[in-house]
């Protein structure tokens, strides 16, 4: 009997507990069991409809700070410009950042977060 079991049994609970299932379950989806939690997050979104924008314009307003793939918006070339110029109305409304990585991503940042967008040379050692 393992451990999970007896302690199943202690607590009253009659149904197994599978271990993987609940790891796996969208109750643990943003559970980080190794750390602490941050105060913010980078957390990575891919740009699929248009509907995405509310949720990307709230995690800025977490102050999260969102690495946008536009890959799949690509196909789409006149919706992702206006997708673009509505994200960029709201970083610029509320002080943060927009930046283009490469051709397939875009980073945005929340208020008081800005992106130095000049190229910086190495340093030679």
């Amino acid at each position: 009997m393992s451990f999970f079991n007896k302690l199943g049994g202690v607590l009253g609970a009659t149904k197994e507990l599978d271990v993987e299932e609940y790891m796996n379950s969208e109750e643990m989806e943003n559970v980080d069991v190794l750390n602490e939690p941050a105060d913010f997050y980078i957390k990575p979104v891919s740009l699929q409809q248009e509907s995405d924008v509310q949720l990307i314009q709230n995690e800025l307003q977490r102050r999260n700070i969102i690495l946008l793939n536009i890959t799949e918006m690509q196909k789409r070339p006149n919706t992702l410009k206006g997708v673009i110029d509505s994200l960029k109305s709201f970083v610029d409304k509320t002080n943060g950042d927009i930046a283009r990585i490469d051709n397939d991503k875009i980073l945005l940042t929340p208020a008081k977060v800005k992106i130095i967008k000049r190229k910086t040379p190495a340093q030679k050692k």
